[in-house]
């Protein structure tokens, strides 16, 4: 376990303290643990942005996304072209 030492302003151990009451954690360093382990749910895996979902529909539209049972299917598609 990492150990560090933190200042925080007063809101912020504020806070703390309501979600150590909360979630009845023994210590200020658990609360922090929680906080962090739910806040990074969301940034490290945020929801889908439609910029990206529409790229990914044209890709499958060109056929890129495609599969293929075999070197020589691969090569006549590509020779099509």
């Amino acid at each position: 376990m990492i150990q560090a030492m933190i200042e925080i302003p007063e809101e912020a151990n504020h806070i703390l303290n309501i979600v150590k009451a909360r979630y009845n954690l023994k210590t200020k360093s658990e609360a922090i643990a929680k906080i962090v382990l739910e806040c990074g749910e969301n940034i490290l895996e945020p929801e889908l942005r439609s910029e990206y979902a529409k790229k990914l529909e044209n890709i499958e539209k060109e056929g890129y996304g495609e599969t293929f049972k075999s070197i020589e299917q691969l090569r006549k598609k590509i020779e099509k072209r």
